[in-house]
């Protein structure tokens, strides 16, 4: 199993492609005008594939998703070597349906119920049929390389209460295993955080709920603005973050300051493997580690209307954690910077 695309319903589709193609590089490689004036377009880069859905009409399951929470992650696609068995197993074991197995074009897809609203499509393609064809849409020319490899996770909020049902659900239908848990305390805030991933490590979800005891934090804000569970942000890997960060943000990306306080405290915390303080600095890049390496981090600033969904620029060197250990450190700079002030 591994990742095929993910498709977004979006409101404005000349808007969101621009968005992808014009500030992080994806390619268009595809396109069409489906009944009732649906529109779809696909964007690539080497193992990144986002497919656009824009409805034609209010009967469209896009109108209602975009209504509900505007534009974003509404099917986590995943390729597997037989589409109708995958859908078969996890129906059996309590998936709902969505779409039943289907094939056009020598492709097979079926959906199930994910988590909220969120989807998770099967697909398979027969012999010779391209890796990147979905029924609808004809690819053109494969989409260069560029600063992206693959997608490292999804971030996805959860209403409180619903991690540990939703962990399972993904352990008994899909087969995925829990490979990591915490709790996280910032201040007087709290979450807690469980990491889903198939059994062949190419799809991680990071499930994360509020603590509702707590006061109420970014999870809390994300629930409300986005109106239930969903997609807050997706990871893309890169070789090279600090080149990549830098070509980002001459596109125009808008990156999530960092306080000078927390290169001034990196030194305290670890010895970087690759890169320097002044370049993490100068970029605002997040570093963190754990006992199989460091991963170097940066979060974009969301161009959601309501604030909801982002990216992430991931570069691993080793770490297989997802750097909440940043999230003490930067609540620990910004305390002394206070205190210094």
């Amino acid at each position: 199993m591994r990742v095929d695309h993910v498709q977004f319903y979006v409101g404005d589709i000349d808007a969101a492609s621009a968005e992808f193609t014009e500030k992080y590089g994806l390619t268009r490689y595809a396109a069409a005008g489906r009944p009732a004036g649906v529109r779809s377009v696909a964007l690539g880069q080497q193992d990144v594939r986002f497919v656009l859905v824009a409805a034609g009409g209010e009967d469209h399951p896009a109108a209602g998703f975009v209504e509900r929470h505007g534009d974003g992650v509404a099917d986590i696609a995943l390729r597997v070597p037989d589409a109708r068995a995958a859908f078969e197993e996890a129906v059996a074991k309590g998936a709902s349906v969505v779409a039943r197995p289907e094939t056009r074009d020598g492709v097979t897809t079926a959906t199930i119920g994910g988590f909220g609203d969120i989807t998770h499509t099967f697909v398979d393609r027969a012999d010779g049929v391209d890796e990147r064809l979905l029924p609808g849409l004809v690819p053109g020319a494969a989409a260069p390389a560029g600063r992206f490899g693959e997608i490292d996770h999804f971030a996805v909020c959860l209403e409180a209460g619903q991690l540990a049902p939703t962990v399972e659900f993904y352990e008994r239908a899909l087969d995925f295993e829990m490979i990591f848990t915490e709790r996280i305390e910032v201040g007087r805030q709290a979450m807690n955080s469980q990491v889903v991933q198939s059994r062949s490590g190419a799809v991680t979800l990071t499930l994360i709920e509020p603590d509702v005891t707590r006061d109420s934090g970014q999870i809390d804000s994300f629930l409300k603005d986005n109106d239930g569970p969903g997609v807050q942000h997706i990871a893309l890997t890169t070789t090279d973050i600090v080149a990549a960060v830098g070509g980002l943000g001459a596109a125009g990306v808008e990156f999530l300051r960092t306080p000078g306080a927390y290169y001034d405290m990196l030194g305290e915390r670890l010895e970087l493997t690759k890169h320097s303080v002044p370049a993490l600095r100068e970029l605002n890049v997040l570093v963190d580690e754990d006992h199989d390496g460091q991963l170097f981090q940066i979060f974009a600033r969301s161009t959601h209307p309501r604030n909801t969904f982002f990216m992430e620029v991931i570069e691993r060197m080793g770490a297989r954690t997802f750097g909440s250990g940043n999230i003490k450190a930067l609540y620990e700079a910004v305390e002394r910077q206070q205190a210094d002030r």
